[in-house]
C-alpha cells in the first residue's frame, strides 16, 4: 500500500473517531438539556410552591401530639389530613398558591375552622389551632355510597336526648348576628321541595274523566275500587277535603291497601289535621317500617309539637335510607331547634354524598354561620352557586351572612358579581351586589364604589318598585353624604312599603332632626321604639315556641347545644 493511501486511510479513521466522539457530545447534550429545562421547571414550581405548618394547642397552651389535621382549598370539597407529631406540630408541604381551610381534632375536641392565605411567594404560614370541647362536626373523609346505611365513616357521635325551653339563648356575635342565624335556620326549611306525592291519573284534571268515576261510583258505592279512584283524583288534582271522605270509605272497605292509607294520611296533612294524619301512619307502620313513614311521621310529630320525637324518626329514616331527601330533613330539624353543630355535621355528610346538591351546601354554610364558622359558611355557599349561578337562593342566604361576618369573603364578591352578570336585570342581583361592595369600602373607602353602589340601588328600585331594603340603603347613602332632603325622599318611600321596618322610622327620624324639624324627629323615634319593642315580644315569642335540643356527646352529659 502507498504512502498516499495508508495517509488518507489514517486521516479517514482520524475523523470517523472525531465524528462519533462529536455526535456522542450531540446527544448526550441532546438528552440532557430536557432534564435541564424540566429541573429549572421543577426549581420554579418549588420556589412558587407554599408550606403551610404550625402546631395544635389546647385551651391551656399544651401541645397536642397525635391531633387530626385536615386541609381544604376553598372551592373543593376534597381534603387531606396529617396528623402532629409529639410536639404538636403538623405540616402540609408543597401546596399551590390559594385560600385554604384548616381545621382540626382530637378526642372530642375541636378547634375553629381557620382560613389561610397562600400567595406565590415560596412562603411558610405558621398557623396555631386551638381545640376547645365541642361536638365534632367533621366525620371520615371516605365517602360512603349513597345506598349504604348510616353506620361506620358516617356514625353521628350525638344523640338529642330531650328538649328545653329557649328561654335564656346565647350567641355569637351581636344580637344582629343571632336574629340572622335565626332568620337563615327558617329560611332553610323553604329549600325542601315541595310535597311530591306520587304521579296521579294521566287525565287528573279532565272534567269528563271526574263524571266518568262518579258514575262508576254511584253504581257500586260499597265497593272499594271506585271510592279509591275517585279519591285519587280529588287527591291528585289538590281537593284534599273532597278526597278524603272517598279515601277513608275505601280505607274502611278494605284497610289492607297501604297505598289508599298513605293518600289518606297525606290528604289529612295537608289539610291541617296533623293528629289524623298521624294516626293512620301508625296503622301503616304497624305491618311496614319503612324511611317514608319515618320521614313523614317526623314531619307531623314537628307540627304537633314533639320536636324530640321528630328528630327520632328522621334520624331512622336516614338509618332505612340515607336520600338526600332524608339527610335533608334530618339536618333541617336539627338546625330549627339550634343544635347547629350536629346539623353541621349531618349537612355536610349529605353534602359528601351529594355533591350536587344545592340546597345542601346552602342548609351547611347557614348551619356553620350559627356556630360562628363564618368562613367556612362563605365558602359553602359560594360552593353552593358555583352549581347553578343563577339560582337566588344561594346567593341570599350569602348576602345575609356577609353582612354580619367580621370580614368580607373573596369568593362571595365573586359570586355575587357573577350573580349579577348573569341576571342584570334582577332587583336581587343589583341589590345584594351593591351590599357587598357597600361593606368592602367601609374597610378600605373608595369613592368609586360608593358611586357604583348607588348606580346598583337605583337600578334595583327602578327593576322593582317594591324594593324595600334598596329604598332605605339609598337613604342612608344620602344621609351619609348629608343631602338629607333627598334621604328623607327614600327613607318615606321605605316606610310606605313597610310601614313596621324600624330601622326606616329611626333613620328619617334623624334626618329630620339634621334639617331642623324635631317635631316630626320626635314622631319617627316614638314609632321606632314602638316597633322595636313589638320586634322584640315577637322574637322572644318565637323563642319561647321552638324548643332547644339537649344534645348527648360520645362519652359526655347532655347538654344545650352551644351556640
Amino acid at each position: 500500500m502507498s504512502d498516499f493511501y495508508k495517509s488518507r486511510s489514517y486521516a479517514e479513521t482520524v475523523s470517523s473517531r472525531f465524528l462519533r466522539a462529536a455526535f456522542s457530545i450531540v446527544a448526550a447534550l441532546i438528552s440532557v438539556l430536557p432534564l435541564a429545562a424540566l429541573a429549572q421547571q421543577d426549581d420554579t414550581q418549588h420556589r412558587d410552591a407554599v408550606t403551610i405548618q404550625g402546631r395544635v394547642l389546647n385551651s391551656a397552651g399544651n401541645s397536642v401530639g397525635g391531633a387530626s389535621v385536615w386541609l381544604e382549598q376553598e372551592g373543593t370539597l376534597k381534603r387531606v389530613e396529617t396528623k402532629t407529631n409529639a410536639a404538636g406540630v403538623f405540616a402540609f408541604p408543597a401546596l399551590p398558591p390559594g385560600r385554604y381551610l384548616l381545621s382540626a381534632e382530637k378526642s372530642g375536641q375541636k378547634g375553629h375552622d381557620t382560613v389561610a392565605l397562600a400567595p406565590s411567594d415560596g412562603d411558610r404560614k405558621s398557623i396555631d389551632l386551638i381545640l376547645e370541647v365541642a361536638p365534632d362536626i367533621q366525620s371520615d373523609p371516605k365517602t360512603p355510597s349513597p345506598t349504604q346505611a348510616m353506620d361506620f365513616s358516617d356514625k353521628p357521635n350525638f344523640a338529642i336526648a330531650g328538649v328545653t325551653d329557649w328561654t335564656a339563648v346565647g350567641g355569637h356575635g351581636s344580637d344582629s348576628a343571632l336574629r340572622t342565624s335565626e332568620d337563615l335556620a327558617r329560611e332553610t326549611l323553604t329549600l325542601r321541595p315541595e310535597a311530591s306525592n306520587r304521579p296521579g291519573p294521566a287525565l287528573r284534571g279532565d272534567p269528563t274523566n271526574e263524571s266518568k268515576l262518579r258514575v262508576a261510583l254511584a253504581g257500586a258505592p260499597g265497593s272499594f275500587g271506585p271510592n279509591h279512584q275517585l279519591g285519587e283524583f280529588y287527591f291528585h288534582a289538590g281537593r284534599y277535603r273532597e278526597s278524603i271522605p272517598l279515601l277513608q270509605a275505601a280505607y274502611q272497605i278494605d284497610p289492607s291497601m297501604d297505598d289508599n292509607t298513605y293518600d289518606l294520611a297525606l290528604a289529612y296533612k295537608e289539610v291541617g289535621d296533623f293528629s289524623r294524619a298521624r294516626e293512620y301512619i301508625q296503622k301503616l307502620r304497624m305491618h311496614k317500617n319503612s324511611a317514608d313513614l319515618h320521614r313523614l311521621a317526623g314531619e307531623l310529630d314537628e307540627k304537633l309539637g314533639d320536636p324530640f320525637a321528630a328528630v327520632q324518626e328522621e334520624e331512622q329514616a336516614v338509618r332505612l335510607d340515607p336520600s338526600e331527601q332524608n339527610y335533608f330533613e334530618w339536618g333541617s330539624e336539627l338546625l330549627v331547634h339550634r343544635a347547629v353543630w350536629q346539623a353541621a355535621e349531618v349537612f355536610r355528610n349529605g353534602a359528601r354524598l351529594y355533591p350536587r346538591s344545592s340546597r345542601m351546601l346552602t342548609a351547611l354554610g347557614a348551619s356553620l354561620f350559627a356556630a360562628a364558622l363564618y368562613d367556612e359558611a362563605a365558602l359553602r355557599l359560594c360552593d353552593a352557586s358555583d352549581l347553578n349561578p343563577a339560582d337566588p337562593q344561594p346567593h341570599i342566604f350569602m348576602g345575609k351572612i356577609e353582612k354580619e361576618s367580621p370580614t368580607p369573603s373573596p369568593c362571595v364578591e365573586q359570586k355575587l358579581a357573577r350573580f349579577l352578570e348573569k341576571q342584570p336585570n334582577s332587583a336581587l342581583a343589583n341589590y345584594l351586589y351593591a351590599m357587598d361592595l357597600w361593606k368592602r369600602q367601609e374597610l378600605r373607602p373608595d369613592p368609586l364604589a360608593m358611586q357604583q353602589v348607588e348606580t346598583l340601588l337605583a337600578k334595583a328600585v327602578k327593576i322593582d318598585r317594591n324594593c324595600v331594603d334598596a329604598y332605605l340603603r339609598l337613604g342612608i347613602l344620602y344621609s351619609s353624604e348629608r343631602n338629607y332632603e333627598k334621604a328623607i325622599g327614600f327613607y318615606n318611600k321605605a316606610i310606605e312599603l313597610d310601614p313596621q321596618s324600624g330601622e326606616a322610622h329611626y333613620r328619617l327620624g334623624v334626618a329630620y332632626d339634621r334639617t331642623g324639624e324635631p317635631t316630626k324627629a320626635r314622631a319617627e323615634f316614638v314609632l321606632h321604639d314602638q316597633i322595636e319593642k313589638q320586634n322584640a315580644a315577637a322574637v322572644e315569642r318565637q323563642r319561647r315556641e321552638i324548643k332547644q335540643f339537649l344534645v348527648v356527646l360520645q362519652g359526655q352529659p347532655a347538654h344545650s347545644t352551644p351556640q
